[in-house]
C-alpha cells in the first residue's frame, strides 16, 4: 500500500511539474516576442502585426492546455449527468469534425459504425471519441489508413502510422507522454489526449486498452457498459 500511495504521489508530482513546463513555455515565447518588438524603435506595422499573431498563437496553444487540464481534471471526478447515447453518432460526429484533417493527410478510412448505446455524459464521450479520432489522425502517415468501429457498447479505433515499441503502449496513456512529434496532423498537441481518454472511461465505469499494431500504428479499444434503458 505505501508503494502504491508513492507511486500516486510521484506521478503527481511529475504531472504538476510537466503542466508547469508546458504552461511555462508559451508564456516565454510571448514575452521573447514582445520584448524583441519593444527594444526596437523601429519596429514597422508589418512586424508589429507578425509579432501579435505570434502572440495569438501562443494564447491559443495555452487555451488549449488549460482547456485540456480542466477537462481531465473533471473526468476524474466522475461522468455527472448522464443519458442514453449512441456511440455510433458521437463516433461519425468526431469523424466529420477531423475531415478536413483527413483530406490533408490523404488519409482512407474504414468505418463501421453499428448502434452502441450506452449510459453516459455526452459531453464527456464526445471528447473521448474526438481524442481517438485526432490521435489516430494526427500519428498517422500520409496516405495511410484508420479504421473505427462501434458495436454494443465497444468503440475500436485503428490506424496505420510508425512502429510503436510494444512496452511504451501504456505509457501513453499518461499526461504529457509523447512518442514523437505529431505526423500529419495541422495542430500540434499536449499529450493529453488519451490521458483523457482513459479518464472518461474510468468515470463511466469502461475500460480502455492500446495495442502496437505489427508493422506500425496502434489499436485502441473502450469498452464502456451498454444502456439498460
Amino acid at each position: 500500500m505505501l508503494g502504491r500511495l508513492e507511486a500516486s504521489f510521484e506521478s503527481q508530482r511529475r504531472f504538476v511539474a510537466n503542466a508547469s513546463h508546458e504552461l511555462r513555455t508559451p508564456l516565454a515565447i510571448q514575452r521573447a516576442v514582445v520584448d524583441v518588438a519593444l527594444a526596437d524603435p523601429d519596429t514597422s506595422p508589418e512586424e508589429l502585426r507578425a509579432m501579435a499573431c505570434s502572440v495569438r498563437d501562443a494564447v491559443d496553444r495555452s487555451e488549449s492546455l488549460i482547456d485540456g487540464l480542466l477537462l481531465l481534471a473533471r473526468s476524474q471526478q466522475g461522468a455527472g449527468a448522464t443519458e442514453t447515447v449512441d456511440l455510433a453518432a458521437i463516433v461519425a460526429g468526431a469523424l466529420d469534425q477531423a475531415g478536413e484533417e483527413i483530406n490533408a493527410a490523404g488519409l482512407s478510412v474504414r468505418r463501421d459504425l453499428q448502434p452502441a448505446t450506452v449510459t453516459g455524459n455526452p459531453v464527456l464521450l464526445e471528447r473521448l471519441a474526438v481524442n481517438l479520432v485526432q490521435n489516430a489522425v494526427r500519428h498517422n502517415v500520409p496516405g495511410g489508413w484508420m479504421e473505427v468501429v462501434t458495436a454494443g457498447a465497444t468503440l475500436k479505433v485503428h490506424n496505420g502510422g510508425a512502429e510503436i515499441p510494444p512496452d511504451e503502449v501504456a505509457g501513453l496513456f499518461e499526461p504529457f507522454r509523447r512518442l514523437a512529434p505529431d505526423r500529419v496532423g495541422a495542430k500540434g498537441g499536449h499529450g493529453l489526449g488519451l490521458s483523457i481518454v482513459q479518464a472518461v472511461a474510468s468515470a463511466h465505469h469502461g475500460s480502455v486498452k492500446a495495442e502496437a499494431r505489427p508493422g506500425g500504428g496502434l489499436s485502441v479499444t473502450v469498452e464502456l457498459q451498454r444502456s439498460s434503458r
